[in-house]
């Protein structure tokens, strides 16, 4: 195998290794606004349940039980790092759109990281056609040599 050919062959990987990287990160950031959206519906239902609402709350594994809201004013609301607190209903709230703020931070440097890898994915797509045209090229002038020779 030729010296462009192994040029080739190596950029061809790069290139792979780019795509995958980026179809990671846009997967984190579809998890991200998936977040955001149970984040949205978590604040829909904290402003609109009343004391008393029967709720079905999730036990896990797929399954729910209905259970009737004692006291919509607290609400327990994860910090993070596996801690939880009970806050007031309009505190709850701030938590919540502290944390989709956040999230937004996410996503826009992981958007900006896919960005940076689409642009440097673009780059080696350019060489690689180049090394191909050149290849190409000595090739077509290869052939015309030995055909200029016979």
């Amino acid at each position: 195998m030729g010296g462009g050919q192994q040029q080739l062959q190596q950029l061809s990987q790069e290139l792979q290794a780019l795509d995958e990287e980026i179809e990671a990160l846009e997967a984190e950031i579809e998890e991200y606004r998936e977040e955001q959206s149970d984040i949205d519906d978590a604040v829909e239902a904290i402003e609109t349940l009343d004391t008393g609402a029967t709720v079905q709350v999730p036990l896990g594994g797929g399954a729910y039980v209905r259970a009737e809201v004692q006291d919509i004013d607290e609400i327990v609301v994860s910090l993070g790092g596996n801690y939880s607190a009970e806050q007031e209903q309009d505190d709850a709230i701030d938590v919540l759109r502290r944390k989709q703020e956040a999230l937004d931070d996410r996503i826009e440097e992981t958007q900006d990281e896919v960005d940076e890898l689409e642009s440097e994915s673009k780059e080696l797509e350019q060489q690689a056609q180049q090394m191909q045209q050149q290849m190409q090229q000595q090739q077509m002038q290869q052939m015309q040599a030995q055909a200029d020779d016979e």
